[in-house]
């Protein structure tokens, strides 16, 4: 069976009184429209006998001409959810004929052998879809989500042509080919950017920026084989802005294409790439690309979960697994020609289990191609232990709030702060962090807000604190957020000790900045520098014992800084694998692979990495460079 000839097979399977409006595609899935509201209700056995024919997803639903309205259907919804259940908000997608309900206890909406939602379905024939209602009300949020429902048109007929074009023409495996140009993140951190091609497809994955840097900051879209306009897919393995940054501005000029990502990746890169205009804005910069094209990036974007499977064009099909380095963050296991290679994209991950998160996943059903990051790959990467990290961040607090010092913690706004967050809400739990007051600063809440929106993403012992809004660590009363610059300049005012969590991390912008600006001349005071800090940063610069800091002031002119404040790095919070991390992942991966390709490292711990990984395992490995290409097979 050709797999253009898919939708005419599977309605050639259907009963004739089912009475199918539309067959339509929604990417890589088919559903049929059904004006039979007996076969919309009773044809569950027949549809997975259809599945288990043609081996991929197929669903029927109510033709929107059958719906009872939405106020209608509303009413119905609220009478039979449960009081005690919570309901939240109801979303109603009209032209996919499906309702997402949000509750603080979605069990109770599902009810016993859902015996909730299947009522609701049958008194009203929509689909419902539960969600759990975020502990902490996000703006953003529910802006991403009227976004895509009040453009739930366009998506259906986008979605389709995306089916189309995946179902439409078969693969033609003579004198087929794999190549990966490297694009940005290829022995540097920063601006990752990579372009998988085959005969049939051109996929980027991942399109950052490289936000220490003036004039290596953005990824080579000047290298012959990238076209923006020529790209199928555009995959995104986690939000941090090295990452993501630069994917509205390829809808700018031209991309029409899906972008593929976690749930929580889109939300989280939404926020950062948002933040992103709002810092060059403030700092004078130009604008590559602005609110209106960050919209058109959500309107294109499907969500996958973790394990799922989905064909992203006719020869390529992703699965994304967890890579454990921030919520939702994944590594991309591309399945290419029909299961002519496998290769497995780490993105950053961390095979260790955090605080918040689970370690990366390390077994694949197929793999020959690994492309892995090696941020902490030189020999003398090996940090203390988180327990140990732990131990003497709260030992420094601790020192400094009895000494009437400020203890100033630049943070990623996703990941970092909300592992610290966790540490410190434990510490004032157990004692042994006293009468102290957090002030958060920049995106964090914000960030967090999205944390309680997708606690599945988290391991289990936070997500169960989070499920208990009493226990939830993001809400302790030791936390205050800083939401004004009033605030922030009555913080930097006070005479009271207290640590401030601020993005960003690295000390290029962001709060954090004005924060330093004010308390670095002041010896009482202390700086601990919890994440990475890219090269040219001003956390490196300091790390570096750089003592007299020049910094520009937004009216102009040069502000110099005697710093005395003192300064603390502790590694071992990294979201990114350390050296043995990183060896054991290869070590206890599954299957082995039978090559290795290293990037996202400094030049010397590419090398260093590369090298260790090839004496110790005896398989072949590459650290390329910027612009290289690799035939992969």
């Amino acid at each position: 069976m050709a797999k253009y000839e898919l939708l005419s097979k599977v309605e050639s399977m259907l009963p004739s009184n089912a009475q199918i409006v539309e067959s339509v595609f929604e990417g890589a899935n088919m559903v049929l429209y059904s004006k039979n509201k007996s076969f919309v209700l009773n044809s569950s056995s027949l549809i997975r006998r259809i599945v288990n024919t043609v081996k991929k997803r197929v669903e029927v639903r109510p033709d929107p001409s059958i719906l009872i309205s939405p106020d209608s259907a509303k009413a119905i919804i609220e009478k039979e959810v449960p009081e005690e259940a919570g309901l939240q908000d109801v979303w109603f997608d009209d032209q996919r004929s499906i309702v997402i309900l949000e509750a603080d206890k979605p069990g109770l909406v599902i009810g016993h052998l859902g015996r909730v939602t299947k009522s609701i379905r049958s008194k009203t024939l929509w689909i419902p879809f539960v969600r759990r209602a975020p502990a902490i009300k996000s703006d953003l949020v529910k802006t991403i989500r009227y976004t895509i429902f009040s453009n739930s048109g366009y998506r259906r007929k986008f979605m389709h042509r995306i089916g189309q074009k995946i179902y439409g023409t078969p693969i033609n495996k003579n004198n087929y080919w794999i190549r990966l140009s490297c694009l940005g993140g290829f022995r540097e951190v920063g601006r990752s950017c990579s372009l998988l091609q085959t005969p049939h497809s051109r996929v980027l994955i991942d399109c950052g920026v490289n936000v220490a840097s003036e004039n290596r900051a953005y990824p080579h879209f000047e290298a012959p084989e990238f076209d923006v306009k020529a790209l199928d897919a555009i995959i995104v393995s986690h939000a941090h802005l090295d990452h993501s940054a630069l994917v509205p501005l390829l809808f700018k000029y031209g991309f029409k294409g899906p972008v593929y990502c976690s749930e929580p990746t889109r939300d989280i890169m939404t926020l950062l790439q948002l933040d992103y205009i709002d810092v060059n804005q403030r700092e004078g910069k130009k604008l590559l690309f602005d609110s209106r094209d960050i919209k058109n990036m959500i309107k294109h974007t499907f969500c996958l979960s973790f394990d799922e499977v989905t064909d992203i064009t006719n020869d390529v099909r992703l699965t994304l697994f967890n890579s454990g380095h921030v919520l939702g963050a994944s590594m991309a296991h591309f399945n290419i020609g029909d299961g002519f290679h496998n290769m497995i994209y780490t993105g950053d991950f961390k095979f260790a289990d955090t605080n918040m998160l689970s370690k990366a996943s390390n077994v694949f059903q197929r793999l020959e191609t690994l492309v892995m990051e090696s941020t902490y790959g030189a020999k003398t990467d090996i940090p203390l232990s988180l327990k140990e990290c732990e131990k003497t961040l709260i030992s420094l607090i601790n020192e400094t709030i009895s000494n009437g010092g400020k203890v100033l913690v630049p943070v990623l706004g996703a990941g970092r702060a909300q592992e610290i967050i966790l540490i410190i809400e434990k510490a004032v739990r157990d004692k042994a962090l006293k009468d102290v007051k957090v002030h958060v600063d920049g995106m964090v809440w914000d960030v967090s807000a999205i944390h309680t929106t997708y606690p599945e993403f988290m391991n289990r012992d936070v997500k169960n604190l989070v499920f208990r809004k009493d226990h939830n660590p993001f809400l302790a009363p030791c936390f205050k957020w800083v939401g004004s610059q009033k605030e922030r300049v009555e913080l930097i005012n006070s005479k009271k000790p207290c640590v401030i969590l601020a993005t960003s991390g690295m000390l290029t912008g962001g709060s954090s900045v004005e924060y330093f600006r004010q308390l670095a001349e002041n010896p009482v005071n202390r700086l601990i520098i919890v994440s990475y800090q890219g090269r040219g940063s001003l956390g490196r610069r300091l790390q570096a014992g750089e003592r007299t800091i020049k910094m520009e002031l937004h009216k102009g002119g040069v502000e110099v800084i005697k710093v005395r404040m003192g300064i603390e790095t502790i590694e071992g919070f990294s979201g990114h694998s350390n050296r043995q991390e990183l060896i054991d992942f290869v070590k206890y991966l599954q299957p082995r692979p039978k090559r290795v390709i290293v990037m996202h490292g400094e030049s010397s711990k590419c090398l260093d990495l590369a090298s260790s990984i090839h004496k110790l395992f005896r398989v072949e490995t590459q650290a390329p460079r910027n612009l290289d290409t690799i035939r992969i097979r």
